[in-house]
């Protein structure tokens, strides 16, 4: 990954340093251009972002900055790839004799080489390392002469073993050995040696690598766990070999790097004597289960002896860190909204997305949208395994957006995909250009409507809000998480996009404190609330999720890796952590289906008098929303129900119900204990697959508003927003508003 001139990059992208902003503050603007020619940079506020043709289309307002102008173009390189990293190597730089150990766990042995443990340059120094065809192998070098010795026989995938090497200058002797800690497989243990080895270290110049190759760029990255790399200064014997991997350590210990220490963050912590302390690059998985884990504990925070690995991926990057190209500086008028710097070049464009909010206790309208920002990171580059070329043909025929995940996997997939060793990717940012953050982007190339999902579906909501006059403010999961519910407390109503569904303990209190403090909640999509993640405390921009035991999910975290590394708080569903989000809302996630969409029919608790007022405008219908750009109906893909049981308030009015779904709605598997019984107790399982539109007050006069489908807001814009959905959005809207 990222280790050849010949891969395919995007002709013209960027990114900015956040997301979100307010009025007055300045962004850094990271650019990179193909083009031998300048670009063009301008700001524009994205009015729409659905090329469904048979809608308003693209639309984009200019908006006039000072910085709006031509800048060069240059190329920023990236590095995908994860490794330690120890720049100040002390007495590694001086070594004569020398052992290296290691205890690892490979995931894609024969897949190239693929380093351990590296001090080397071109002509000097030492690896330790598996092969192409991944045997445990070393090399030597001096003055240009370097020799490679090796131990036949491929290194089994996902099995742990201690691999070794040593050097005595005197007699020029390489020993390389390796142990599999598998009791019925020690027939594979081997130990090699061959003499006539020359060695020298390298300059202090050159870093000392734990995972990874300095070969000018760093490149061999290693797939798979590895675990307490430790150099001592001299070449043991077998004896001490064996003692210093069962913590006896012999005499002679230079370094020793304990990952079972400061799992939160990217320090990697020597216990040697010269405490040659290093980092970690690219975000390898931390809290992960050990050598020694046996299954006892589950949370590394109660055993961090047993959690002393990290995972390792040749594909890992979260942080392209390119060099910013320019600032800009946001007016103080600049009215909330969603924008983005459009870039233009040679026919090739890029729009990085901007969240601009309201100055700070200087709100410019009574209505709050939350932006689900970590939900769009979350999904940041998915690239999904059913994308095809009929898709392509669907993005050239609308002039959508053209670049696709799928086709630039190097740039950093989701948390939906996995690595190349099919280990689930738990981190995620927005420090990479993210193409399904970008106007015009398609998610769906096929089925009723227009396919889209998060950032461009949400755009039907923006312009709905628009077209009926509803002044309104942003507000996004960073500033939610960060300053609590004073950020929200003073707007008359708050509502959501199509898709909540990530969420912080913090963004989940500020949302449940606004509610109970009198506020106005309007929940427009659906499997919102849904899932727990946790933010790097070094690091706010990069995002942790933990797939734990249950739920709808693209990966499932191993046994014992169900704990954050980021604060070592249980991962998994809100629901398995006491939150379902039934209690915020009224609904939680029930069933999902292909992106398709159906109807809701009216309860017979929807014509109760004092709920005239939400109806009013509507014929007697008893169908709302057969219609929509998403999936064809309001009612579709990912569908909320009420469940008192999981936390729906008793006095909760269920106004309309969805049905006729199709048989590709299942229940999700939270909801199932065996393949005839689900949770509920529901003998007929049909009844579970629908959403709920609901409406509840709260005890302190706060009011709730739910809709429980992803697919509601796509039905908005329909006919030109004239339509009973549009209409009962908007008597909700103007109520909570009063």
């Amino acid at each position: 990954m990222g280790k050849t001139s010949t891969r395919q990059d995007l002709p013209l992208s960027g990114y900015a340093d956040r997301l979100s902003a307010r009025p007055g503050e300045a962004l850094d603007i990271k650019v990179s251009s193909l083009s031998q020619q300048p670009y063009q940079a301008s700001l524009v506020r994205v009015r729409y972002a659905d090329p469904n043709p048979e809608g308003p289309g693209v639309k984009l307002e200019n908006i006039p900055s000072s910085w709006e102008g031509t800048y060069p173009s240059r190329e920023q390189k990236f590095f995908p790839g994860s490794y330690g990293r120890v720049d100040s190597t002390g007495s590694l730089c001086s070594l004569e004799d020398f052992s290296a150990l290691i205890t690892l766990w490979p995931t894609r042995p024969g897949s190239g080489e693929q380093t351990l443990i590296s001090h080397q340059d071109s002509t000097s120094g030492w690896s330790l390392f598996l092969d192409d065809e991944g045997c445990l192998a070393a090399k030597l070098g001096k003055a240009g002469d370097t020799r490679k010795f090796r131990l036949e026989g491929s290194l089994r995938e996902r099995k742990w073993y201690q691999a070794w090497l040593t050097y005595d200058a005197q007699t020029s002797k390489l020993t390389l050995g390796k142990a599999i800690l598998d009791p019925g497989l020690k027939s594979e243990d081997q130990i090699g040696s061959s003499t006539d080895y020359a060695f020298e270290s390298v300059s202090q110049e050159i870093p000392f690598l734990i995972g990874a190759q300095f070969s000018g760029p760093i490149d061999s990255h290693f797939n798979g766990k590895l675990e307490a790399p430790t150099i001592f200064s001299r070449s043991l014997d077998q004896q001490e070999i064996e003692q210093a991997f069962s913590g006896k350590i012999p005499d002679g210990l230079l370094a020793r790097w304990d990952f079972s220490r400061e799992i939160p963050t990217s320090r990697m912590i020597d216990l040697g004597p010269e405490n040659l302390e290093g980092s970690l690059v690219n975000c390898p998985a931390r809290g992960m289960t050990g050598s020694n884990w046996k299954g006892k504990e589950m949370c590394w925070r109660h055993a961090p002896e047993d959690y002393g690995a990290i995972h390792f991926h040749e594909d890992d990057i979260y942080d392209f860190g390119w060099d910013t190209d320019f600032t800009i500086h946001l007016g103080e008028d600049l009215q909330s909204g969603i924008y983005a710097v459009k870039l233009e070049c040679e026919g090739n464009e890029d729009f990085i997305p901007l969240f601009i909010l309201p100055a700070r206790g200087k709100r410019k309208a009574d209505l709050c949208v939350l932006v689900s920002t970590f939900t769009y990171t979350v999904y940041g580059n998915h690239a999904r395994p059913d994308f095809k070329d009929r898709w392509r043909e669907r993005i050239r025929d609308w002039n959508a957006y053209p670049h696709n995940p799928a086709d630039f996997r190097h740039y950093g997939l989701s948390t939906y995909n996995f690595h190349s060793d099919n280990s689930g990717i738990c981190y995620a940012s927005a420090q990479r250009p993210l193409m399904n953050l970008r106007p015009g982007y398609i998610t769906f190339g096929e089925g009723n409507g227009s396919g889209l999902r998060h950032y461009q579906a949400d755009s039907h909501l923006y312009a709905w809000l628009e077209a009926k006059g509803i002044d309104f403010d942003l507000i996004t999961d960073r500033e939610l998480h960060e300053e609590g519910v004073d950020s929200i407390r003073d707007y008359k109503a708050l509502c959501t996009g199509s898709h909540p569904e990530y969420h912080t303990p913090q963004t989940l209190d500020a949302l449940q404190n606004y509610r109970d403090q009198g506020g106005r909640l309007v929940y427009l999509g659906g499997n919102g609330f849904y899932w727990k993640i946790a933010l790097s405390p070094e690091d706010p921009e990069l995002i942790e999720i933990r797939r734990g035991e249950s739920g709808i999910r693209a990966w499932a975290a191993e046994p014992g890796e169900y704990y954050h590394s980021f604060d070592g708080s249980y991962g998994g569903l809100w629901r398995r952590n006491g939150r379902p989000p039934q209690l915020l809302a009224g609904v939680g996630f029930s069933a999902q289906g292909k992106f398709e969409g159906s109807y809701y029919r009216r309860t017979a608790e929807s014509r109760a008098p004092d709920l005239a007022w939400m109806f009013e405008g509507i014929e007697d219908q008893e169908i709302l929303g057969d219609f929509g750009f998403s999936g064809g109906g309001a009612a579709g893909f990912e569908l909320d129900r009420a469940d008192v049981r999981l936390g729906t308030p008793e006095e909760v009015r269920v106004v309309a119900s969805s049905e006729n779904h199709t048989s590709s709605f299942v229940l999700v598997p939270e909801e199932m204990l065996t393949h005839i019984t689900n949770w509920p107790g529901e003998e007929e399982q049909q009844k579970l697959i629908r959403s709920d539109i609901v409406y509840f007050q709260t005890p302190s006069g706060g009011e709730v508003f739910s809709t429980g489908s992803i697919t509601f807001c796509g039905s908005l814009p329909w006919n030109d927003f004239d339509n009973n959905i549009s209409r009962l959005l908007e008597n909700v809207i103007r109520r909570f508003l009063q």
